[in-house]
């Protein structure tokens, strides 16, 4: 097939549904409108369902401004609390404040009374009160942002977070002069929120109920046939569109056919319905199984590239640990996630990330696309993936949750080289370690090959979510 050179005249997505919690990105699904592709409504396409926005009960303690306390005597906490609220409230869309004073135990008690419809606690020291406030708030078992008014809260913060921490309690502390590191505290409650009322995907593979018991998100399973005749039902002139924005935005054609690029479009179509049809969120298929057993008639790969390029979750193999990393991240901070199954190079200090597809949008959906080449799967040399030429530079976190082991696993590296060997998968993203390469050794045992990948340095969110859930993290280098 020749190469097909990019082009940008298509308007190519229009982005559909809110914002993740405080602007963590956008939950989308591509519509080609200017190329006459078909329009899926803002309620369908977001596949999200639909059972309201987070609901947090923001408490703001201090003590009276009349006595000598921190900040100082005469300190005007009204004024502070409602700088406060404008904040949180601007800067956190999608989530519903309920703003209430504290300043006293009593009050505190009172509060946990009336809030049992509430998701979680925003407990803001304005000033050091010293009345026991944000270690009652925590007994409630729900997630807590424990923030402090620097120079205000200070001496309060510092004992009533070691203090509730050491007890187990789901609890974030966040002492900053940056108020972004309120908002990405404020996240990663709305992020599991999000996730308790998503609903994943896997084709081809038994549900693991492990996931719904711990995340709440519901995991369907579907057998071959069903995502076969939703294949053979799927709109073939909007496959051949999808088809041609693939291969005109794509930088070289290789080896996949016409053919075989409009069948892994069909293919997406397919799975788009099934989303849509689930209201769900996220997609795993046992795409290696099901086309190398002829149960299907395509790779997912390119639909795969375009569900996470679009702020959905495509993801390989059945793999429903990576699918909800993935999906826990997307909600988290708005970017995709890149399966691999990692190689080391000790000479390098390197880790390079291969498999047959990778987002080209890396940064998330309003996010720049970086170059991509259109190849047959790697393995077999058949059907159609991408290989995404990815970003250099860029610091990474790669990691994986797990539901039975409550933990997960973490490290980080920066970006280094998009490794052009005809070896193993298309995409070959190597990345120099963070740590200590031989402590990568330890783990694949008990973890197996897989990991996953996200563009930036998301260390905090990861550690501060895996509190919440009661997970240990375990530093992989």
């Amino acid at each position: 097939m020749s190469v097909v050179k990019k082009s940008n005249s298509l308007s190519r997505r229009e982005f559909l549904g809110r914002c993740s919690a405080c602007a963590a990105g956008v939950t989308a699904l591509s519509s080609l409108n200017a190329a006459g592709f078909k329009h899926y409504s803002k309620e369908k396409s977001m596949g999200r369902l639909k059972k309201g926005n987070t609901k947090i009960q923001l408490v703001m303690a201090h003590p009276s401004s009349k006595q000598p306390c921190w900040p100082n005597i005469g300190y005007d906490f009204e004024k502070n609390k409602a700088q406060f609220l404008k904040k949180i409230t601007k800067l956190c869309p999608g989530i519903d404040f309920f703003p209430v004073t504290a300043r006293s135990d009593e009050d505190a008690q009172s509060i946990l009374k009336s809030g049992s419809s509430v998701d979680g606690y925003v407990v803001y020291l304005s000033g050091c009160l010293w009345a026991n406030v944000p270690d009652t708030i925590a007994s409630s078992g729900k997630p807590v942002v424990l923030v402090d008014n620097l120079f205000a809260g200070s001496g309060e913060f510092l004992t009533e977070y070691a203090k509730i921490k050491r007890k187990g309690l789901p609890v974030i502390g966040v002492s900053s002069s940056s108020f972004d590191d309120v908002v990405q505290a404020v996240r990663c409650v709305d992020s599991l929120k999000q996730l308790s009322t998503s609903r994943m995907l896997v084709v081809g593979g038994k549900p693991d109920k492990a996931i719904e018991e711990c995340f709440g998100t519901q995991v369907a399973g579907i057998d071959f046939p069903e995502i076969n005749q939703a294949y053979k039902t799927a709109d073939k002139a909007e496959a051949k569109k999808w088809a041609d924005l693939w291969i005109r935005e794509a930088e070289k054609v290789i080896e996949p056919s016409r053919k075989e690029v409009e069948q892994s479009a069909q293919l997406y179509v397919a799975m788009l319905n099934l989303l849509d049809r689930y209201q769900a969120q996220a997609i795993t298929v046992n795409c290696l199984g099901g086309f190398y057993g002829g149960h299907m008639p395509a790779y997912p790969c390119l639909g795969f590239m375009q569900l996470d390029n679009d702020g959905q979750v495509g993801a390989c193999e059945a793999d429903q640990r990576s699918t909800i990393t993935k999906l826990l991240m997307s909600y988290l901070v708005g970017r995709p996630g890149f399966i691999s199954d990692p190689v080391i190079d000790t000479a390098k200090n390197q880790i390079i990330y291969a498999h047959c597809v990778a987002p080209t949008k890396v940064f998330g959906p309003d996010g720049k696309a970086n170059p991509y080449h259109i190849r047959s799967h790697s393995e077999d040399r058949k059907g159609a993936c991408d290989r995404s030429l990815m970003p250099l530079g860029e610091m990474t976190t790669t990691m994986m949750f797990d539901a039975r082991k409550k933990q997960v696993i973490l490290h980080q590296g920066v970006t280094v080289e998009n490794v052009d060997l005809d070896r193993a998968c298309r995409n070959k993203l190597a990345v120099e370690v963070k740590g200590d390469v031989y402590k990568l050794f330890d783990h694949w045992d008990q973890w197996g090959w897989h990991r996953v990948t996200f563009f930036g340095d998301f260390k905090r969110q990861v550690v501060d979510t895996a509190t919440l859930l009661g997970f240990e993290v375990v530093s992989e280098a």
